[in-house]
């Protein structure tokens, strides 16, 4: 399998699926969208968009599995490769129209990510990475920042849904993290924040709760653009998790810290 081919390939699709969410932002009907969980969205743009990426995937590696957010396709694990993808990540920002949302593919083993392609609709801006290769923003080198310092970072702060499990872990974070960092943000896409430390736009970024298709490609993005991701326990398995912190690598050990000074107060 030859990676960069085959990432310059998805990468075609990724836009594809960005020009359908950017037409379909022109005539939403905002009365169709649905709840999944509380504040917890999902529409017909959605399971179109996730329906285009499965059709061109599999046209393009018929051997790969899927594992997706609308469960559109059968959610096929055992293959040799799998498809991770999240046709809309950001679903909330995009009914209101608000930046920023992305199309998210990654290819991966069933022990390491190999390709991760993220476009980023509202920025037109298309994030791509394979393994051992570079870390690339609309074809140009990328590379997280240099910051050591966390009173200088520029740090996400993500509140998922889960209120009633995550709230005094949030809490706690917040007190940490405000007043001491140079910014706290919060950009309602995971897979966008994660870019925006590949980037150097950012140094900080977690979030818990979340599915593996918010995070998969741009966590191969990250670290192919010299950043750190692990779990909130610091393992760098992340293949299966729910929790994620991402860094540009200097600040990691420090925000793992905080992390477990939060155990008490509601991380699973």
């Amino acid at each position: 399998m030859e990676l960069e081919q085959l990432t310059n390939e998805i990468a075609q699709i990724a836009r594809l699926a960005g020009d359908y969410l950017r037409q379909a932002r022109t005539d939403f009907h905002s009365d169709l969208v649905e709840n999944k969980h509380p504040h917890d969205y999902v529409s017909y743009v959605d399971r179109n968009s996730e329906k285009l990426l499965v059709e061109k995937l599999h046209a393009l590696l018929p051997q790969a599995s899927f594992i997706t957010e609308e469960g559109t396709v059968e959610q096929e694990q055992t293959a040799d490769f799998q498809f991770v993808i999240d046709p809309l990540d950001g679903t909330t920002n995009f009914i209101r129209d608000n930046a920023p949302y992305c199309v998210c593919i990654a290819l991966r083993s069933s022990t390491e990510f190999l390709i991760g392609v993220v476009y980023e609709v509202c920025r037109d801006e298309l994030y791509t990475a394979y393994k051992d290769g570079p870390a690339l923003l609309n074809g140009k080198l990328i590379h997280v920042s240099k910051v050591t310092d966390l009173n200088e970072a520029y740090a996400f702060l993500e509140l998922p849904y889960n209120v009633d499990d995550y709230k005094h872990t949030g809490e706690w974070m917040y007190r940490q993290l405000y007043g001491r960092v140079t910014c706290l943000r919060m950009p309602g896409s995971a897979a966008a924040g994660l870019c925006y430390i590949a980037a150097g736009r950012f140094d900080v970024w977690f979030e818990s709760f979340i599915g593996r298709w918010d995070y998969s490609a741009a966590a191969l993005i990250v670290r192919q653009a010299g950043g750190t991701v692990t779990n909130y326990f610091g393992n760098t398995d992340i293949m299966n998790t729910s929790h994620i912190v991402a860094t540009n690598g200097p600040l990691h050990a420090e925000m793992i810290q905080l992390l477990q000074e939060a155990l008490p107060y509601g991380i699973k």
